[in-house]
């Protein structure tokens, strides 16, 4: 393998046509810079320069000029290669919004796909309550959100209709008791919506327990806690779902939509906004089979 060093000080030779001067310029002694020029010699097995008598003065061979024509574009593309690597590279920065409430398993495997294809973007996600996730992205704070919303709330990217089930545990709640609620935060809008039901209906209803989390309304449900109005893909084996015979009416769909800023997505916008629509439509068609 050629050194870069060695071919370096072939090419300052050449160029100053003098061992002398060229030992001047890359401030070695020029014993040291004969050495060098021999040592590639030796590696090539061919005489590249032309000695006088005295020493003062040197040409190039035959050979030696078209090393040193291999040498120049070696330097130049070892150059390059510096530049480029040194240089601070511009990552695009994608940030998503997803809904505190929503199934992360089932973006992880597709996230972590995306950012695998684009090494050019950094992907920056967080979570949080649609409410707030619209405002972060009115803000600029975030390029695109799932929310979960009202259906038909404003523009959107994409939508599926979210069908509710309200959920509980094996045990029935007694005729005319209130029912104990497992909720979501305030700003939820299933937790807006099991609250309105129960009032239009004129039931009593209590806060049994509340979590950010979907996982912990879950286990709450499924403990026996109270029961939750849920989208039907939450729902667990552990669950039991209650309808009219157990005085909870069905619930209008919600709609889960991808919102992104008033303006044209870029490239990798594009994409995510693809792989999110084909993930989620697929998800949607199943858990409305």
């Amino acid at each position: 393998m050629l050194d870069l060093e060695l071919l370096r000080t072939l090419v300052c030779v050449v160029d100053e046509g003098s061992f002398t001067r060229a030992a001047s310029r890359v401030h070695r002694t020029q014993s040291t810079v004969s050495q060098q020029v021999r040592k590639l010699e030796q590696g090539v097995g061919k005489t590249l320069l032309l000695r006088d008598r005295a020493g003062g003065n040197v040409s190039a061979t035959e050979d030696g000029e078209l090393m040193v024509a291999y040498a120049r574009r070696l330097l130049a593309i070892a150059g390059e290669a510096e530049h480029v690597l040194s240089a601070p590279r511009k990552a695009c920065v994608l940030r998503l919004g997803i809904p505190e409430d929503f199934d992360v398993s089932r973006l992880t495997v597709l996230l972590a796909g995306f950012a695998a294809r684009h090494a050019e973007v950094r992907l920056e996600t967080s979570s949080g309550m649609s409410m707030n996730l619209r405002s972060a992205l009115a803000s600029g704070e975030l390029d695109l959100a799932l929310v979960k919303r009202e259906p038909g709330d404003g523009p959107s990217l994409a939508a599926w209709p979210e069908r509710l089930v309200w959920v509980g545990g094996k045990q029935r709640i007694p005729d005319g008791a209130a029912v104990p609620l497992v909720l979501f935060p305030q700003g939820c809008i299933y937790r807006k919506r099991a609250i309105y039901a129960l009032e239009s209906a004129g039931r009593p209803w209590h806060i049994a327990y509340h979590s950010h989390s979907l996982a912990g309304v879950q286990a709450a449900v499924a403990a026996g806690l109270g029961v939750s109005l849920l989208p039907a893909f939450a729902r667990l084996g552990t669950h039991a779902v209650l309808g009219e015979d157990a005085g909870f009416a069905p619930a209008p769909p919600t709609e889960l939509a991808i919102v992104g800023n008033q303006r044209a997505l870029n490239t990798a916008e594009q994409h995510l906004v693809a792989a999110l629509k084909q993930a989620i439509g697929h998800d949607s068609q199943a858990a409305a089979a």
